[in-house]
């Protein structure tokens, strides 16, 4: 197997900035899907023409999922429908990173029950190991992935093979999953179910959990990977965990104030609201005197608080985050710092309304 290494990137102190896209900057875009490419059945607006534009630049997209229900072919389908072109052998799942994870502990041909569907047999068989259903006397191993159809007589069957002492691989351990409804149990709800009925532990092998991300590099032959996603505390933490760029977006299940509280592994080097931040540069964030400033906005100092005021001079950049950012690095820095922060007033990505950080 040929080498793989880690990204070749310099780390980055979270929320930088960029005089130029981000396009000329990184050579492959990892995009999650859920939240950043479609929510549902549909994508999210504007971006299939903003990855188009980033593809003119000469950039090159992976599409990286924690969802492992779905072969690569049927990914790259649901792409080029929604107006992405894409090809089976751009698309990453945690399926193939569990599957290798095995692979490489697993004698050619061993058994593995797969609590979950299409996708994990696909990467099983990839790899040259057998995929079953049932709790057979020699299955070797228990992998389990995302699947809105599994039901209790699958997990009985991964529950009997944990029971005897077998490995176990979760492709990944997100909560939920995004949808037009709001969140939905994900595979690491499913997960839970087991982990509660075995009192065992599995493997995690997708984000934030570096094998996804070896597995990644290895299939793209990334130098200059730039992670985009809209979690934390998969795709950002992901990131961070290997020494790679991220672009966090506002188009899945990450909210404003979920980024002002993030805990330092789980901030981002960049911040859009959705996959067009690619094509853009991003403002820095200066350190004044009595507090920070970013592009049209900055935060005064006032007494046992800072103020989000408009900056005279400066226009607002494109995206309108230039308040959000400021707010971030000033939230985080005065949490480091050893002091407690609390967000007043109105939501700041939706309002130009005053807004302030309490110190306490």
């Amino acid at each position: 197997m040929a080498r793989v290494r880690h990204c070749d990137y310099v780390p980055l102190a979270p929320m930088q900035a960029s005089e130029v896209p981000l396009s000329d900057v990184y050579d492959v875009a990892l995009l999650d899907l859920d939240g950043v490419v479609y929510v549902g059945a549909h994508a999210v607006p504007g971006v299939p023409e903003a990855l188009g534009e980033a593809r003119a630049t000469g950039m090159h997209l992976a599409f990286v999922t924690n969802n492992a229900a779905r072969p690569p072919a049927v990914v790259a389908g649901h792409l080029s429908e929604l107006g992405i072109a894409a090809e089976a052998a751009e698309v990453i799942t945690s399926a193939q990173a569990g599957a290798r994870y095995l692979a490489e502990r697993l004698p050619v041909g061993a058994k593995v029950l797969v609590v979950g569907t299409t996708g994990l047999y696909e990467a099983l068989e990839e790899l040259g190991l057998t995929p079953v259903a049932t709790a057979e006397p020699d299955v070797a191993a228990v992998i389990q992935g995302y699947s809105p159809d599994l039901d209790w007589h699958l997990l009985a069957e991964g529950a009997v093979v944990i029971g005897r002492g077998r490995p176990w691989v979760a492709t990944n351990a997100d909560p939920t999953v995004p949808s037009p409804r709001g969140p939905l149990p994900g595979n690491g709800s499913l997960v839970a179910a087991l982990r509660h009925a075995t009192g065992a532990t599995p493997v995690i092998t997708g984000k934030p959990d570096p094998t996804m991300h070896r597995e990644t590099i290895l299939r793209t032959g990334a130098e200059r990977p730039l992670v985009v996603g809209d979690r934390l505390d998969t795709d950002i933490e992901g990131a961070n965990r290997v020494g790679c760029a991220s672009l966090l977006t506002l188009s899945g299940v990450t909210t404003p104030r979920d980024l002002l509280a993030a805990a330092p592994q789980l901030r981002p080097t960049y911040l859009s609201r959705d996959a067009g931040g690619l094509l853009h540069a991003h403002p820095a964030v200066i350190s004044t005197t009595n507090g920070w400033r970013c592009g049209a906005w900055s935060l005064r100092r006032g007494q046992g608080r800072l103020e989000l005021a408009p900056e005279p001079g400066p226009t607002e950049s494109a995206d309108g985050l230039d308040s959000l950012r400021a707010l971030a690095v000033a939230a985080w820095s005065v949490r480091d710092a050893g002091s407690e922060v609390s967000v007043q007033g109105s939501d700041p990505i939706a309002t130009e309304e005053l807004t302030r950080l309490q110190l306490t």
